[in-house]
């Protein structure tokens, strides 16, 4: 396992396979702390782990993932097979694929995507495309971070970039993505109490700091505490990720907490910083335009308590408490 510092990735070449997972989480941190321009935490925390999980080779590079109804065939039919209608078997897991994926982070910057879509047999297949595969429909979020359209025109995609998975699977790539947002977002929150606590140290009114007067330290300490509240949470799961299956919950947790926060961080934030704070190159304005849209994107707020709700009440009485507690 690797033992490097989050800071000897910061500027170069992707950490490598095995590294702990809780370093590949405090570079997720990093990336949105200082609003890096590539798919950083999609590549760490979502592509490569689930690509590596479902026995596909994981390719060099920055990778993107993206997940969505597509029209799948197989690409060699079995003509033999007397099960099911023409095409409903192939001689091989080989793919056609065509359509759309929407608002496909960073895919850009990408050289690959991990894609989760409905297969031919009716089961979830991961695949991964090559981005000489796709045609790419520029679009960009509401901080102007790259949201491209995939447009796949028959893309065959071989047997070895094909695989079948399981549903579990597919629910571990749900919170992989949550937590990659959650931890963009508590990096971001840091960046925002450190410009804002700058901020109010050398801002003068009346002849002195802003943060003399006691109504600012007062919503500076409550921005603090919220800003720390998300990275505790995005540091349980990154503890817990050491076996997917105890990762699940601190994951959503983590989602959950840090979209419940930015609301109350943004606002704070803003708010002892006056106008200049909105205007387009303040560092604010960068940080918190991320924040609000990482925020609705794999699922927001409400999608994850519903997620943490559902799997309070599908066990027993005692589950919420043993979540809680770790007995």
């Amino acid at each position: 396992m690797s033992t490097e510092s989050p800071a000897a990735h910061a500027a170069g070449a992707l950490p490598p396979l095995g590294t702990s997972p809780a370093t590949l989480v405090a570079l997720a941190q990093e990336a949105g702390h200082g609003g890096a321009p590539g798919p950083l935490a999609e590549t760490l925390l979502v592509a490569r782990p689930l690509l590596a999980a479902a026995g596909i080779a994981v390719p060099d590079g920055p990778l993107t993932v993206a997940s969505g109804p597509l029209d799948v065939r197989f690409a060699h039919v079995d003509t033999g097979s007397r099960v099911g209608p023409v095409g409903a078997a192939g001689t091989d897991d080989a793919l056609r694929v065509s359509g759309t994926l929407h608002r496909v982070p960073w895919a850009r910057a990408a050289g690959a995507a991990a894609v989760l879509t409905e297969g031919p047999h009716g089961g979830p297949v991961l695949l991964l495309l090559e981005a000489a595969e796709w045609r790419q429909v520029a679009g960009t979020n509401l901080a102007g971070e790259p949201r491209d359209d995939l447009v796949l025109l028959d893309v065959t995609v071989p047997a070895e970039r094909v695989r079948r998975v399981p549903k579990a699977l597919v629910r571990e790539a749900a919170w992989r993505c949550g937590l990659a947002r959650a931890a963009l977002i508590a990096g971001a929150a840091r960046r925002c109490v450190e410009l804002t606590v700058a901020h109010t140290a050398a801002r003068r009114q009346f002849g002195r700091p802003l943060r003399q007067f006691q109504a600012v330290r007062q919503e500076e300490a409550k921005l603090i505490e919220e800003a720390a509240l998300v990275a505790a949470a995005v540091e349980a799961a990154a503890s817990a990720l050491v076996g997917p299956d105890s990762a699940e919950f601190p994951a959503w947790v983590a989602a959950a907490q840090a979209a419940a926060s930015v609301a109350e961080i943004t606002r704070i934030a803003h708010q002892l910083h006056g106008a200049i704070g909105f205007t387009q190159l303040s560092p604010l304005h960068l940080a918190t335009t991320r924040m609000w849209s990482w925020r609705d994107e794999d699922g927001g707020e409400r999608a994850w308590q519903q997620r943490l709700g559902r799997q309070v009440l599908d066990g027993d009485g005692d589950r919420l408490w043993r979540q809680v507690t770790g007995g």
